[in-house]
């Protein structure tokens, strides 16, 4: 059974759609042993505290700089054994202490299907606003290995849905969580856990 350790920062919906696959049984061989959120007062916190599921604080204050941060939090996953880190909207800049550490096995949720509208400044409601004014027909999302650069590891999974002609942000990103985030996240933690994702250059094989 893979540990499963998941970073937040704000409402934490996916970590809900993660916590809601998991008490149904749909993520095999894992188990989420941990929340760790960089905003004491994110509400992600409040709902691993209902599912029983220990959450932790490390808040970019307590460290003189980035790199002591992901030192401490790299520390705090070795120190639970987690094997698997989820992002699911964690909002501080790590450096590369965290991607060595754990090399294809860090999965993140991205709203849009990379390689478009993504990397620095692509985040929340931005993404569909230039998905929008770019006059796309079809967004979606993407679940990819993380690595340093932003936005830009292996693509594990992705999911599209057609952006209709009245859509504003608010509305394209609501059909995107719910039609696609919240089935992709624990597809592809599910598929980690069973150690069907293979890592071949910037291609990830699904074994059957």
């Amino acid at each position: 059974m893979k540990k499963i350790a998941v970073l937040v920062s704000g409402g934490g919906t996916n970590l809900q759609a993660l916590l809601d696959a998991q008490s149904r049984g749909e993520i095999l061989n894992g188990e989420i042993v941990a929340v760790i959120s960089n905003n004491p007062e994110a509400y992600a916190l409040e709902r691993a505290k209902k599912a029983g599921v220990p959450g932790y604080v490390l808040t970019r204050e307590q460290y003189p700089t980035a790199r002591d941060l992901t030192v401490a939090l790299v520390n705090k996953l070795q120190e639970l054994d987690i094997q698997l880190v989820v992002m699911a909207g964690f909002m501080t800049i790590v450096t590369e202490e965290l991607f060595q550490s754990y090399a294809n096995a860090i999965i993140n949720i991205h709203p849009s299907l990379i390689p478009s509208f993504c990397g620095p400044g692509c985040f929340g409601l931005h993404v569909h606003e230039k998905a929008l004014a770019y006059g796309v027909k079809v967004s979606g999302a993407t679940v990819h290995f993380v690595t340093q650069e932003c936005d830009a590891g292996p693509i594990i999974l992705q999911k599209t849905v057609e952006v209709l002609p009245d859509d504003t942000p608010e509305v394209l990103q609501r059909r995107i969580m719910e039609t696609c985030e919240w089935k992709l996240l624990p597809k592809a933690v599910s598929l980690f856990c069973q150690d069907k994702l293979v890592v071949e250059g910037r291609n990830v094989r699904i074994l059957q």
